[in-house]
């Protein structure tokens, strides 16, 4: 993005008890001087689906991350290269084991309604995702957190005021953990942490995130929700660093389709596609907008998940055989040939953390050895082509999502001899996920897309206690191992634990990773300080701004 004139200048001062981050920032759009404005500062951009709340605690998807992150500012925000930097909080410090973390807020900080931003907002927040009552899908993000108790009040055996977090005055918040983390501040930026206004959900209750009666701190406020039509939103006057936000309107649409998608943005309907161009076209919008396309690497696997708690999927050997059946490269290269890279674990490779996995043994097998032990397995099992298995692939609606389905189908009743018959079915984003949580499903295709730039935020997905865990996966030797990560003092030996817990996850077969991702979009060149290039897929429109085309 052109803001690359951002700064974050950190000074840091080491004592024995803590580390002391000190931070000055430039926020929000910088334009740089001499810069010709368009006359209307509108964003026109598409979401993908509508989302399935707007509130924070209650959310678990890209969809409502892309609203959350402009409605509500969490105590640390990053750039486009995905590096933290201060957000409502302006410092922190930590004590020498990493097990307490202390948050300075902005005391200028205002909610939209022109509220002060307590810090018993945020105390309220984590509790209200921990709470039982709240059921909310991402509850376990604050076990990942390792906050004090966190595991024990979500399971209600521990009232809220035990979890390990604290207001010591009105702006300055303390985090307690139950295990040293060294990059504790990192994981706080997820939108699942957003502070909510305590007096506003207590007056309000369910109905709070409706139109007229929520409130948030961050940089937009929603002025319209149009369902399967639009969204609106605004800047929030009363936002710290209004000043600095040019953009006077967003409009963001749930458009489904990446054809539509792609039309609307060739006819200017829109100035940005979602993440995710259509395959049969690539190579053309390539060749006509080689200016438009981008196609960063991102910090996400693709995934067919299995529900390991269904039968006959509770037998590894038809999962393991799903797995060798799946030519990767035919779905990277033929069906989507876009950048994306075959996939053997669920960790990417390129995570901080990551450099020690390695793929499966069984990776250095022809296809057709593969095939051939898949096979195997499957009459092990019970399947042949005589008695076939028959399961339904779920995905969420999505053009692209069904030629990737439609090709798997294909491979795996190819692949397998006939012993596999795949009927696939589509469900809308919100039934999609409730389908996955509800265990209702056989396979269903799934993706995950890192939190923060470390390995756990993929290998806590599968522990056993994780309200992410949709495949219903549990072992108790993969879960140790992830806590054994917390034990060690070096990165390196960190690196090490998690290629063991990788090793144990391909020995398990919870799922079939399928690909790590890319994300091509469309862009208009008049689009300035937009974070493309961000690791993780995360983007905050205040730093966004249009040039005169």
């Amino acid at each position: 993005m052109t803001n690359t004139m951002k700064k974050a200048i950190l000074s840091v001062a080491v004592s024995s008890a803590l580390t002391f981050l000190t931070t000055q920032s430039v926020l929000a759009a910088t334009v740089p001087a001499g810069t010709a404005l368009a006359t209307e500062q509108i964003l026109r951009l598409n979401n993908g689906s509508n989302p399935a709340s707007l509130d924070p605690q209650k959310v678990e998807g890209v969809p409502e991350g892309v609203i959350a992150r402009q409605l509500f500012e969490t105590l640390v925000v990053s750039d486009e290269t995905g590096r933290i930097l201060p957000g409502a909080a302006i410092k922190w410090e930590h004590s020498s084991d990493f097990k307490t973390w202390t948050f300075y807020l902005r005391p200028e900080a205002k909610w939209s309604n022109g509220d002060p931003v307590l810090a018993e907002d945020f105390v309220f927040a984590f509790q209200r995702l921990a709470d039982p009552k709240t059921a909310s899908p991402y509850s376990s993000y604050l076990h990942y957190l390792k906050l004090a108790n966190a595991e024990d009040v979500i399971a209600g055996k521990k009232s809220l005021t035990e979890l390990g977090v604290k207001a010591l005055n009105d702006h300055t918040l303390e985090l307690s953990l139950s295990e040293g983390v060294p990059y504790a501040d990192k994981l706080t930026e997820h939108y699942v942490l957003s502070p909510v206004n305590k007096k506003v959900v207590e007056k309000y209750g369910e109905k709070w995130t409706e139109i007229n009666n929520i409130v948030g701190n961050g940089a937009f406020k929603i002025t319209k929700f149009i369902v399967n039509e639009k969204i609106e939103l605004v800047p929030n006057v009363h936002y710290w660093d209004n000043a600095n936000t040019v953009l006077t309107n967003v409009i963001l649409y749930p458009i489904e389709s990446e054809n539509t998608d792609v039309q609307r943005y060739r006819a200017g309907d829109l100035d940005a596609t979602n993440n995710g161009l259509p395959v049969e076209l690539f190579a053309k919008l390539k060749k006509e907008l080689p200016n438009e396309v981008y196609t960063p690497p991102l910090l996400c696997t693709y995934i067919y998940e299995i529900n390991n708690q269904k039968a006959p999927f509770n037998d590894v050997r038809i999962r393991q055989a799903l797995s060798m059946a799946m030519e990767r490269d035919i779905i990277t290269d033929k069906v989507l040939a876009q950048g994306q890279r075959p996939s053997y674990s669920f960790t990417p490779t390129y995570i901080s953390g990551g450099e020690k996995i390695q793929a499966p043994e069984w990776t250095n097998l022809s296809q057709a050895e593969r095939n051939q032990k898949a096979v195997a397995l499957l009459k092990e099992a019970g399947f042949d082509k005589q008695n076939p298995l028959n399961f339904t692939l779920l995905y969420n609606t999505s053009d692209n999502h069904k030629k990737i389905a439609i090709a798997a189908s294909s491979m795996w009743k190819k692949n397998l001899s006939g012993a596999v018959n795949v009927k696939l079915e589509n469900q809308e984003w919100k039934t999609y996920l409730d389908s996955r949580h509800q265990g209702h499903y056989q396979v269903a295709r799934a993706a995950w897309c890192a939190d923060y730039n470390e390995a756990t935020t993929f290998l806590n997905y599968f522990l056993s206690t994780s309200s992410n865990n949709t495949s219903f996966y549990k072992s108790k030797a993969f879960d140790d191992l992830v806590a054994q990560a917390f034990q060690v003092e070096s990165d390196e030996q960190r690196a090490e634990i998690y290629a063991k817990a990788e090793k144990q996850l391909a020995e398990d077969v919870p799922f079939v990773p399928v690909y790590y991702y890319v994300g091509p979009r469309l862009v208009k060149p008049y689009v300035k300080g937009f974070a493309i290039n961000h690791p993780a897929g995360n983007y905050y429109l205040k730093d966004v701004y249009l040039v005169k085309p």
